[in-house]
């Protein structure tokens, strides 16, 4: 009898890079957390719910006082007002939320057609579900949805959209359009949505538009979001669901045998944060801009070809004009030879192996780190 079971999963390519960056010392611009923490005051609201005892199992959902902030952070910023009782569940991070969703709704044989290039845990987690990942294709240079080729994508088997705007890696943002395309597609197939929204907060070009807002959409819409991006306290691993509560039930029947609750003093953390005033965000969003364009100019002046992202905190490039084809060649090699870390986008497609030239860095650190990677990159690549 066979008892190996299934194969093991591989290593994410972050592991593998993180590690490559540790031995050789280098500037980590490949993978996106921040180098700074978050505000004071959030940090001090977390510390202090540990000082006051409150370490213990939260409740599944979420403590009550993060519910209220994420409902209230909806209703400000887009005008939705999901039930603090049933219709939003905490969780540990948006990469379980992606996880609870793909369990609760994908069935064996399902397929759930999403974004490509795509967030390595989507592809997991519809295959974990028993069901198959179809890649909607953003092309470069403009990495638009080809809105025409999702109807055709769209199949008997069809369960779910998986959308993801801002999108990681490409740094595009959905307009209303695309956004009303999508939904009528969902509502015309009768297909559940699951949005990605992590990056709601660090759009530079265009506006940040939840497709649960359109009309007709909240009733077949899991929206997902996520403090660590937006707060820089990625560790902490706050996320969240919201929704109507026939959909959020089962996300949250799931996440009971996952994780079932977790981070109880960092929800009070984040209740605090998402209660920031308009100045944090405007300095938020200022700070990063900054950011954006001194990678971008930098690696554009280095030979990449830069398709700087209209959203999020990462720059897609090619590596092509510096005479490399193989984005993962060029990663695995640039550690040792400029001490800098980057992540190869074709992690990112369904098909991993197929060699692909871009490369995305990222700008979520010091404006002192971003100008040593550079420098780093203008000496290594200039020797080789």
């Amino acid at each position: 009898m066979d008892r190996s079971g299934p194969a093991a999963p591989q290593t994410t390519i972050f592991t593998v890079m993180s590690a490559l960056a540790q031995r050789h010392g280098a500037v980590n611009l490949g993978q996106g957390f921040p180098d700074e923490s978050g505000p004071d005051y959030v940090i001090e609201a977390a510390a202090a719910a540990m000082r006051e005892g409150r370490n213990q199992y939260p409740p599944l959902a979420g403590v009550p006082e993060l519910r209220e902030a994420i409902a209230a952070h909806q209703r400000h910023w887009y005008g939705l007002d999901p039930a603090v009782e049933d219709e939003i569940v905490v969780t540990a991070g948006a990469t379980e939320a992606i996880a609870a969703a793909m369990l609760a709704f994908v069935r064996p044989g399902d397929e759930v057609v999403a974004m490509e290039p795509f967030y390595d845990s989507y592809k997991a987690s519809v295959e974990l579900a028993g069901g198959t990942i179809v890649p909607w294709r953003l092309e470069a240079p403009g990495f638009r949805p080809d809105l025409e080729r999702l109807g055709g994508l769209v199949t008997d088997r069809t369960r779910m959209l998986l959308v993801n705007s801002p999108h990681n890696p490409t740094g595009t943002v959905l307009d209303r359009a695309e956004l009303e395309a999508i939904a009528r597609v969902a509502a015309e197939r009768d297909l559940v949505v699951v949005t990605d929204e992590v990056y709601e907060h660090l759009v530079f070009e265009g506006e940040h538009l939840p497709l649960a807002a359109l009309p007709g959409m909240w009733e077949r819409t899991v929206s997902i979001g996520s403090a660590g991006k937006t707060f820089s306290v990625t560790g902490w691993k706050i996320g969240w669901a919201t929704g109507p509560a026939a959909l959020i039930d089962r996300v949250k029947g799931v996440k009971q045998y996952l994780s079932f609750a977790s981070g109880t003093p960092f929800q009070y953390g984040i209740a605090a944060a998402l209660a920031s005033g308009p100045e944090y965000y405007e300095d938020y969003l200022a700070g990063y801009a900054e950011r954006r364009g001194l990678l971008a100019a930098g690696l554009a002046e280095l030979g990449f070809a830069v398709y700087e992202p209209q959203g999020t905190y990462f720059i897609t490039t090619s590596a092509a004009p510096l005479g490399y084809g193989d984005g993962m060649a060029f990663c695995l090699d640039l550690p040792e030879r400029c001490g800098v870390v980057a992540i190869p986008n074709q992690v990112f497609y369904a098909d991993p192996s197929a060699p692909r030239p871009e490369v995305r860095f990222t700008f979520c650190k010091p404006r002192a780190v971003l100008e040593e990677g550079l420098e780093r990159l203008r000496k290594g690549l200039r020797s080789g």
